[in-house]
């Protein structure tokens, strides 16, 4: 945590497209593992992530994805790994919210 206990949190709101849902579950699973998730440790440090399937309560967005991460800058570091992977062309990112949590406190 940061010296000055400001953890981000960053819920991404995002829709799957027709060629990420063309995939079959185990070509998807194949492709994070090997393509996103790698990237995501390779350049971005301090941040976790939930995802949370919406899609059965939800006709704008399939999916949350919670990320949290220590400062700004490794959430600034996130986006920027996220957009050298094809999960910037096979999810469409409909919204976002981010904040800290109330009292300044992770």
């Amino acid at each position: 945590m940061p010296a000055d206990g400001t953890r981000v949190t960053a819920f991404m709101l995002v829709k799957t497209t027709p060629e990420w849902l063309a995939m079959t579950v185990a070509e998807r699973v194949q492709a994070f593992t090997t393509q996103v998730v790698p990237v995501i440790e390779a350049r971005a440090h301090g941040v976790r992530s939930r995802f949370y399937d919406t899609e059965f309560y939800s006709a704008r967005v399939t999916d949350v994805w919670v990320w949290e991460a220590d400062d700004h800058d490794a959430y600034r570091l996130l986006i920027d790994a996220l957009r050298e992977t094809p999960f910037w062309d096979r999810y469409r990112v409909a919204g976002q919210c981010s904040g800290l949590q109330a009292g300044g406190r992770g």
